[in-house]
Parts: structure tokens; C-alpha cells; sequence
């Protein structure tokens, strides 16, 4: 096992906090396998790079011979984690929940080494909390504590509305730190509230208290609002290998080195030398993000997917060409009253656009081609024969052909 001082380095590059570090170093010192902790709440089934963050982390801490244990909260799904919200969350069913960790655990084990992690749902002990034992562990938290969390502060002093349930979210999370004896939890830096409270709980329960670490949120492809599909700045764990590589060779150069710290598996010294070399300028902003892309797809997708994702990369972005391999829609026009196609409906339905009205923003952007020719804006109506057999792009990378 390497030692305190190199595991620190490791374990702190690109974290937001750890409370108390001291405390950290002095668990390392003792070289014994900490137990570090991971909640996930799966109350959506597909992943991005923003998600993958803390398991990365999780990883790092694999590859430096700790035990991880991956929590997945079914239960506390039920609730919803409030941190950030204004509003109270929808339920969600708990078949929807299973169906959504089914698929959140196989993206998960495309990071984490299964044969070293330790899966558990936290529905194995909060199910059986009962009304006794539910008031006892309630008992340990003031709701004057609970309300000096921001957002339920801020919903409070709005007059915004707080479901009674959601003050539990924060207390049975601790929960779950004392079931599995954590060492460590991490989470993102707007979990802060929900890590301390499993210190906490722990230390008033006679245990020694769990390290809180956090991580930043990672911005998405605008390089501006935090990755999200709502936004539509998302670089997908299941996204095919040219449309991954693509969407991080879309990113801000500044961005870089949080997506190499965050995101990448390249090793920390790496990376420093990385941005030393960015920062002298003695390495070219291109040739990096190129790296950084290629070890991603990698990633999730394989060596020989990342090579062939750079190659289609290029054959589209260098040389300007139409991929070869592009989608084949066969699809049924509907014609409006003046016998013409309303392209914007068109490109809703094959996903090409969220809505209609994005599908004219994205013409009106001039983001929107037919057979290699910008449509002008408010060129929403096409004659069908313009249509039929042809290529249409939106944006640099979604391609199809009509037939």
C-alpha cells in the first residue's frame, strides 16, 4: 500500500472538501482497508459523465487497496434526495426504482472492479425500522439542525412548501454511514449537509465518525450549467463511441483539466504534467482534449471503439464528409395543407430535437442541413421530394438518412 502522504495526493485531486483531513491521514496511517461509502439514489435509469464522478473516485480508492461499498438506496429513493430542490419530488414506484438500479449498476460496474466492491441496498435495514426503532433514530437530529441545510432554509423563508418525509431523507442517509461502518463518504459538494449528518449520527452513537469527502459538479458540454439532461449538456455513459467522443471534443478548452481530474482515468501526475504543459503552452489545446476524449470512450467503450470514434471524428469534423455508417429512417412524411413537410415535427419524432420548437431553434440557428446545405432560418416547411433519400444533419454530430 502506497503511503499516507502518496494516497492523499491520489485521493484529493479534484475533490471540493474533506472534513477533516486530518482525520483522513490519520485512518491512512493506520494501513488497514477503510471502508468508503457511496449512496446512489437510482431515480434515473441512464448515467452521464456528470454521475460518474464520485464512482471514478470510488475507483481511485479500489486501485489504492481500499474496500468500497456501493449503497443502493431504493429506500431512501422512495423519498428523494431534497438537496438543491424547491420543491418537493415526485414518488417514484418501486418497480420503477428496480428497473432503474438494474441499469445503474450495470454503468456503474463499467468503472467500479465488481470482484472489489460490496453492493448492498439500504432497504436491507430501513425496511425493517420499526415505528420504535424509526423514533429512536429520529431522536438523534432537532429539526432547527435540519433546517440550517440551505434549500430546506431557502424553502422555508419562501414559504415554499417541505413534505414532512423529506426531513427523513438526511437522517436515514446517516443511517446507512452506521449500517455499513463507513470510513469515508463521499458525495457531491451539495450533499455536504447529508455527509455531516452521518458523522454525526455516528459520533453520537459511540462510533468513530466518517471522513466527508466531496466533489465538485462537473459542467457539461456548454461548459456553463451543470451536466444534465434537462439541459442537453450531457456526454452519456451509453452514448455510442463517435457521438461520445464528439461531445468532449465539444468542451471548453478551460475545462480540460476538470474533466481530466474527473472524468479520465489518466494517472494524477499525468495530469499535472498536462496542465503544466497547457499553462506553458508547450502542449497543444487540440492534441490534449483529443487524449482526454480518446481515454474516455475508452473507457466505456473499449480501445479499438475509442480509435474508430476519433477516425469518424475526424472524417467529419477535418474533412467535412458524411459519416458512412449513418442511421436509415424509414419514415412516413405527413404533409400540412400546402402538400409540404414540417420539418421541426420531424425531427421531434426521431429525437433529433426535444420538442418542435427546439427542432426551429435549431434551424433558426442555422444548425440544421439537408444533403450537406444550411437551411435558412424559418425554413421550417420542406417540399417532400427535397426529402426523400436524403441526408439530414442537426448539429455536428446526429445524421440520418431517409429512405
Amino acid at each position: 500500500m502506497l503511503s499516507t502522504e502518496e494516497q492523499l495526493k491520489v485521493i484529493s485531486s479534484g475533490v471540493s472538501d474533506i472534513i477533516p483531513i486530518k482525520a483522513l491521514k490519520e485512518k491512512l496511517d493506520r494501513k488497514v482497508p477503510l471502508r468508503v461509502k457511496l449512496g446512489v439514489d437510482p431515480t434515473a435509469p441512464d448515467l452521464h459523465l456528470g454521475h460518474a464522478v464520485p464512482l471514478r473516485k470510488m475507483r481511485q480508492f479500489q486501485d489504492l487497496g481500499h474496500n468500497v461499498v456501493l449503497i443502493i438506496g431504493d429506500a431512501t429513493a422512495l423519498i428523494g434526495d431534497p438537496s438543491g430542490r424547491n420543491s418537493t419530488r415526485p414518488p417514484l414506484t418501486v418497480e420503477k426504482i428496480k428497473e432503474n438500479a438494474e441499469t445503474y449498476v450495470a454503468q456503474a460496474f463499467k468503472i467500479l472492479d465488481p470482484e472489489k466492491t460490496e453492493l448492498v441496498w439500504n432497504s436491507e435495514w430501513i425496511g425493517k425500522l420499526d415505528y420504535t426503532g424509526l423514533m429512536k433514530l429520529t431522536s438523534n437530529f432537532t429539526v432547527a439542525r435540519i433546517l440550517e441545510r440551505d434549500d430546506f432554509s431557502n424553502r422555508y423563508s419562501n414559504q415554499q412548501p417541505i413534505a414532512l418525509h423529506e426531513f427523513l431523507y438526511p437522517v436515514l442517509q446517516a443511517y446507512d454511514s452506521v449500517m455499513v461502518k463507513a470510513d469515508v463518504e463521499m458525495g457531491g459538494s451539495d450533499q455536504l449537509f447529508n455527509l455531516l449528518a452521518g458523522r454525526e449520527l455516528m459520533e453520537k452513537l459511540g462510533m468513530e465518525p466518517q471522513v466527508c469527502l466531496t466533489l465538485p459538479l462537473l459542467e457539461g458540454t456548454d461548459g456553463i450549467q451543470k451536466m444534465s439532461k434537462s439541459y442537453g449538456n450531457y456526454v452519456g455513459l451509453t452514448d455510442e463511441p463517435a457521438d461520445m467522443f464528439g461531445k468532449v471534443m465539444s468542451i471548453p478548452d478551460e475545462l480540460m483539466s476538470k474533466y481530466f481530474r474527473l472524468a479520465s482515468t489518466i494517472a494524477v501526475d499525468e495530469i499535472e504534467q498536462i496542465e503544466a504543459g497547457l499553462a506553458a503552452g508547450e502542449l497543444h489545446p487540440n492534441l490534449m482534449k483529443r487524449k482526454l476524449a480518446r481515454n474516455i470512450v475508452e473507457l466505456y467503450h473499449g480501445e479499438q471503439a475509442a480509435a474508430d470514434a476519433e477516425e469518424a471524428f475526424d472524417r467529419v469534423f477535418k474533412k467535412h464528409d458524411i459519416p458512412e455508417d449513418i442511421d436509415e429512417i424509414a419514415f412516413e412524411f405527413t404533409l400540412n395543407d400546402d402538400g409540404l413537410v414540417y420539418l421541426p415535427a420531424v425531427m421531434a419524432q426521431i429525437k433529433f430535437a426535444q420538442s418542435a420548437s427546439e427542432g426551429r431553434r435549431l434551424i433558426d440557428s442555422g444548425g440544421v442541413k439537408i444533403d450537406g446545405e444550411q437551411l435558412e432560418a424559418k425554413s421550417y416547411n420542406i417540399e417532400p421530394a427535397r426529402l426523400a433519400g436524403a441526408v439530414l444533419q442537426v448539429g455536428k454530430r446526429k445524421f440520418c438518412r431517409f429512405v
